[in-house]
């Protein structure tokens, strides 16, 4: 059976051999024009005139596009109308695209849109969340949820601290960029190809910007080389300014961004800001806690929404806390609109409560692990979460009591204590941190997903679902899941690229919930042919069903064995339908936004990591020394891709807080818009020593496919442990109890700083 092996990615040599072809290597129609945008150049202002001709008189120029030449909806906003594709009077961002040129190649494109003149009215910009708070400035309405009675039980607490938090945003920074390419076809229709996770939205945008039906677009996407949430929403951007640009010069547009445009033009993770206030008592247990949370979202709503409530959902990651108050704030800035990432806000959410923790054990003298302990989910009353979802699979004792055991926690952290007592340069740190993250779209109607299934008669099966692959594994799992179902060898089913006219109305590959959703999808589809072959054959061979067998390709009737291409080939004689469709919807979910109150996820994931660091406090640098993760991922469906997804989310929230710093100057441009000056993790980074393992023998109790649980998004927040690990080391160089006031990323600078300020509170 392929469900539960360790098989390779299903693309893994073409990645290696360089033969993986992606959106910006698909052959085009000779007579293909290239795009490039023309953005605006300040945070904020207005538009008094736009003069294109120099632009249209540079070499290679075809034909231009704005506003103006949209001939239906000018955006490209998805669950709120208010993104331009290109902007009108207005300009709300430095690297807001105004326009888009169309020439004959991509260098062309590029030098011409340098040759627009515009004649702006430059305005006061909104650049940062203190600014927007106290101009009271929000994409949004601010949200607001409460249980118990917070504010009461914080005054009456033995001990309260207050603060703040800090916590700063991420570039996507995929190895391949925005790219999408639109080719009119012969009826009036069009086919895009776009590097995206959500085909079906960018289908519909492209759609209301030309003024026609869905019908007339087709958008398909084989692979991604990754998207991390970045190719959710944004990538309609990008396909409708190319589609813009077909339509209007008749010619197949490809339109793809380098990477510093790219990373000016895009949003990223939203950054945050936390005001806090929490009572506790001598033990360490949280009885009351206040927060205020405010997000950058930049100048539109994109997916600020859920992503701000998926913040809300997570401020208690595993431990329960029975008084809570939380403010949400949706900040408007003029800084590009930031937008979904691994995670979708739950990270910055879990950030806050970790530091919280963190601060009450040193304030009491504690292990922080003895603090986390103390107030994880679990024993009577102390099961049910502050949105009402009653957790019913909490392994994060075992997972904890495990981790603790195989890192050798406690001595390690009597040896780290002991060696910074000693004194000296170099201060390590030790940290474990957990991690509970649902597993669901927040937004109900997103939780389905089709699939299309068919068998030819030769015996092999072609494959199609709704999801998209960006490097994750998605597609190899799936197909996994349908050999298990046919009774097939892998080599018998091929998946073909992610297309609109084979499954409408999609949900994007997103919120983890790829191969729970597609693969139940696929798996339906593959049931029913199955039922249908084993039903003709019953009645062809005159046997009951369960005489009737298929596994590793052969079928076996009562004691007659055949290949099973000749099944296939009798059915089809016989006019069986070998096509079928599967659907599938995560069951018992429902979410109340008025009442903040429901069961929003199907379960949830856990896991668990030590971290230990080592910090020279002459420089700022800090450095992984070990890294022991166990993990909860059900039954796996393929251990070999769960343990890239773990290692990889890992790094990549490592960057996160360690080393990948977005900076704006005072005029709002990013200048940190390319690898020379923004650092991502690198696998220089990753420990000499690591320890990373999946939860044996823990399948899901929901009913999800085989029993596994989601492993996109949830490893990344166990990088929260590094961050911890380094509130560690710096609180070695204060006096007992000292406050570490660390801004993330923890950048050598922001070490350093964190040093002074701790010495000087000494």
């Amino acid at each position: 059976m392929s469900v539960g092996q360790a098989l390779p990615h299903d693309s893994a040599l073409l990645h290696v051999t360089g033969r993986a072809q992606y959106t910006d290597d698909i052959p085009l129609p000779p007579g293909t024009l290239h795009a490039a945008f023309g953005v605006s150049p300040v945070a904020h202002g207005m538009l008094q005139a736009l003069d294109l001709a120099p632009v249209l008189a540079s070499p290679g120029v075809v034909a231009v596009a704005t506003s103006a030449d949209i001939p239906g909806e000018n955006n490209y906003g998805g669950a709120v109308h208010d993104d331009p594709v290109f902007a009108e009077r207005e300009l709300c961002y430095t690297g807001q695209p105004v326009f888009a040129v169309a020439a004959r190649t991509h260098e062309q494109a590029r030098r011409a849109v340098r040759a627009a003149r515009m004649q702006i009215d430059e305005q006061p910009a909104i650049l940062d969340i203190r600014t927007a708070l106290a101009q009271e400035a929000f994409v949004l309405p601010t949200q607001r949820a409460q249980r118990g009675e917070p504010h009461a039980a914080i005054a009456g607490a033995p001990r309260r601290l207050s603060g703040s938090l800090t916590i700063g945003g991420q570039d996507h920074f995929y190895l391949e960029g925005q790219v999408a390419a639109a080719v009119p076809q012969d009826d009036g229709g069009l086919h895009v190809y776009s590097s995206t996770q959500h085909p079906s939205e960018c289908q519909a945008i492209v759609a209301h910007v030309l003024g026609v039906p869905a019908n007339h677009i087709v958008v398909s996407c084989r692979r991604m080389g990754g998207g991390f949430g970045g190719k959710e929403s944004q990538p309609a951007l990008i396909a409708a300014a190319a589609a813009v640009l077909a339509r209007r010069t008749g010619r197949p547009v490809k339109l793809r961004l380098d990477r510093d445009a790219d990373m000016i033009i895009t949003g990223k993770r939203h950054d945050f800001i936390a005001d806090y206030e929490t009572g506790f008592d001598e033990t360490g247990r949280i009885l009351g806690l206040a927060v205020m949370l405010a997000s950058r979202c930049g100048y539109s709503a994109d997916l600020s929404g859920p992503i701000n409530d998926r913040a809300m959902f997570h401020i208690d990651n595993a431990y329960f806390i029975e008084h809570l108050a939380i403010v949400s704030h949706r900040c408007r800035t003029h800084t590009v609109s930031n937008t979904a990432f691994r995670g979708f806000g739950g990270p910055q959410g879990m950030m806050v409560i970790e530091a919280i923790i963190d601060e009450i054990a040193r304030a009491l003298g504690k292990d922080p692990l003895e603090v986390r302990q103390r107030n994880y989910y679990g024993g009577s009353g102390r099961d049910v979460t502050h949105y009402g979802q009653r957790i019913t699979d909490n392994p994060i004792g075992t997972i904890t009591s495990r981790l603790v055991a195989s890192s050798d926690y406690h001595a390690r952290r009597a040896a780290v204590a002991r060696g910074n007592a000693a004194g000296g340069t170099i201060r390590r740190g030790i940290a474990l941190t957990p991690v509970k993250f649902g597993i669901s779209f927040t937004s109900t109607q997103y939780n389905q997903a089709g699939a299309l299934l068919q068998i030819y008669t030769d015996g092999s099966v072609l494959l199609n679902h709704g999801g998209t692959e960006m490097g994750q594994g998605l597609h190899v799992k799936v197909t996994q899941v349908v050999a298990a179902e046919l009774g097939l060898p892998l080599s018998a089913i091929r998946i073909t690229a992610t297309d609109t006219s084979k499954v409408p109305n999609t949900s994007a590959t997103a919120a983890s919930a790829g191969t729970d959703l597609n693969g139940m999808a696929a798996k339906a589809a593959a049931a029913t042919l199955r039922e249908r072959l084993v039903g003709f054959a019953a009645d062809f061979y005159s046997v009951a069903p369960e005489q009737i067998t298929i596994a590793d390709g052969l079928v076996t009737i009562d004691t007659k064995q055949m290949p099973f291409s000749q099944l296939a080939r009798e059915a089809y004689t016989a006019r069986i339908p070998l096509s079928a469709t599967g659907y599938y919807r995560t069951p018992d979910i429902h979410w109340d936004k008025h009442s903040w109150s429901g069961r929003p996820f199907y379960y949830f994931a856990w896991g668990a990591a030590v971290s230990e660091v080592a910090l020279d406090t002459l420089t700022g640098e800090s450095r992984l020394l070990r890294l022991d993760i166990l993990h909860d991922v059900g039954s796996s469906l393929n251990p070999a891709i769960d343990i890239g997804q773990v290692e990889g989310g890992f790094l990549q929230g490592m960057g996160w807080l360690t080393s990948e710093k977005l900076w704006w100057d005072a005029q709002g441009r990013l200048r940190t818009h390319a690898p020379s000056t923004y650092k991502i993790p690198t696998a220089r980074d990753w420990p000499a020593e690591a320890h990373v393992a999946l939860l044996a023998a823990a399948p899901n109790p929901e009913a999800t496919i085989h029993r596994s649980k989601a492993v996109g998004e949830p490893p990344l927040m166990l990088a929260i442990s590094v961050f911890q690990a380094l509130r560690d080391a710096v609180a070695s160089c204060g006096t007992p109890g000292a406050r570490v006031e660390l801004e993330a990323p923890a950048t050598p600078e922001a070490l350093l700083d964190a040093l002074r300020r701790i010495r000087s509170a000494t």
